[in-house]
């Protein structure tokens, strides 16, 4: 269970922070010669920070999603 947690939080991570970060580098920046090098920063920066974050939150707004649906105890 644990190895599928760990591929989720990967695979979510590499989705959302590359697509984000696509759009606020190319919104800030533009496309230019440099673009592509400080994507590819960016994106890597973002993806170090939000895996262990989906770890460690995921579970807690799994709860809470529970939680409002009347399916589980409290959060």
């Amino acid at each position: 269970m644990i190895k599928q947690k760990i591929a989720f939080a990967m695979i979510m991570g590499a989705i959302t922070t590359g697509l984000i970060s696509f759009v606020v580098v190319s919104v800030n920046i533009g496309y230019n010669a440099r673009f592509l090098a400080i994507w590819s920063r960016s994106w890597a920066l973002a993806w170090v920070v939000a895996v262990p974050a989906i770890m460690l939150i995921a579970p807690r707004v799994e709860r809470l999603v529970q939680y409002l649906f009347g399916e589980g105890k409290r959060p």
